[in-house]
């Protein structure tokens, strides 16, 4: 492989852009062709980042022999197609989150990657927080013992999609994007978990989903929202484990708190924003000399000193960053793709016991599941 790595990119709509933006401060990557079937969108976007050619179909641009990789931003439902499509075309691929829009779908892709040798990585940005690189940190390290516990939180006032002003309503049609809260923003937040806890087994998932709360009837009427504002569950793992979620897009409250991690020598509560303004802080608690200890860390000075003195410390520092690295035979990849799909697992066991008003196995789930993809 030459010392640059030539991307091409399959999307260039809102998500597509954050990322051609991450790339611009990435060394040694070259975005060769960018795709999308908005083809005036294409040719502007191409024309803001440099990028030389432009496709509408993602298919002729995979028969370029120069694109490593590509980058797929497109909605949900149509990840595993064009995934697999990149795959056999003999190119690595970076795809954004969720893995797709059901379990079926992420674990074709996930097989894929292992049948055709290519690497299969997905857009997990909590991976690579301050916040997470400490709290992985001290549990490698073994601070907080044996582990039995964790919370995953995600926190929106009102936030959804479209109907609040921000996005547009293919993030609230399950046609697109299968689901709401829980896809969108859960996906990092439950991810972020499961890295710390060493992504166990799932063993079962109960659930329930709502949409309660007003919209304003015009933005509902043209968003065809079909999908949930707000996600809670418990998951057993195997190794007896649990997690317990809440995700909200929109919920009467001012604030949740941070994500937790227990274990029987200490537990670990990640940052969160409260009411009011006031910041929760990453925090460690333990106990020392039969004392009860609470511990905040900076977080800043950690990662300062961190890339002072850690060869390819900037490989970890956003997933583009770490996609290249692992690209350029920098690093080895963070599983990303085995995460993203045990994260599925356990969004679609949700959806699958708020519909069934039970628990449900892992097993049931994975074999109730159902390709969602959109034909392109």
């Amino acid at each position: 492989m030459s010392d640059t790595v030539k991307i091409g990119m399959i999307g260039v709509g809102q998500i597509g852009k954050l990322h051609l933006e991450r790339y611009e401060a990435i060394p040694g990557v070259e975005i060769v062709a960018a795709c999308d079937v908005n083809e005036a969108e294409a040719r502007r976007t191409a024309e803001r980042y440099g990028i030389p050619h432009v496709y509408t179909d993602f298919r002729e641009m995979l028969k370029r022999d120069d694109i490593v990789a590509v980058d797929v931003c497109l909605h949900n439902n149509f990840h595993a197609p064009v995934t697999l499509a990149a795959f056999e075309a003999g190119k690595h691929v970076y795809c954004e989150k969720p893995i797709a829009g059901s379990y079926a779908d992420g674990k074709a892709m996930f097989d894929a990657a292992a049948q055709t040798g290519r690497m299969l990585h997905i857009q997990l940005s909590t991976l690579y927080r301050p916040e997470t690189k400490a709290a992985k940190t001290l549990i490698d390290g073994g601070k907080l013992g044996k582990l039995y516990h964790a919370r995953s939180t995600g926190f929106r006032r009102r936030g959804r999609p479209y109907v609040d002003g921000y996005g547009t309503p293919f993030f609230t049609r399950k046609e697109a994007a299968a689901g709401g809260a829980l896809l969108d923003m859960g996906v990092y937040h439950i991810a972020q978990m499961m890295y710390l806890l060493g992504n166990p087994e799932v063993a079962s998932v109960s659930g329930k989903v709502y949409q309660e709360m007003e919209m304003l009837a015009e933005r509902r009427e043209k968003s065809g929202f079909d999908v949930e504002e707000l996600a809670v569950g418990l998951v057993k793992c195997r190794n007896g484990i649990t997690l317990d979620l809440i995700e909200a897009w929109s919920v009467h409250m001012g604030g949740f708190e941070g994500g937790t991690v227990l274990g029987s020598q200490g537990g670990i509560r990640l940052p969160a924003e409260l009411a009011n303004g006031i910041s929760q802080p990453f925090s460690f608690h333990s106990t020392v000399c039969d004392i009860d200890m609470d511990a905040t860390v900076d977080l800043e000075k950690m990662d300062l000193r961190w890339h002072r003195l850690r060869e390819d410390e900037t490989a970890y520092d956003s997933s583009q960053h770490h996609w290249i690295a692992a690209l350029a035979g920098r690093v080895p990849l963070l599983p990303t793709a085995e995460l993203a799909l045990n994260t599925m697992l356990i969004s679609e066991g949700i959806y699958l016991s708020d519909r069934l008003e039970r628990e449900v196995t892992a097993e049931e789930t994975a074999a109730l599941s159902q390709s969602l993809s959109v034909s392109v």
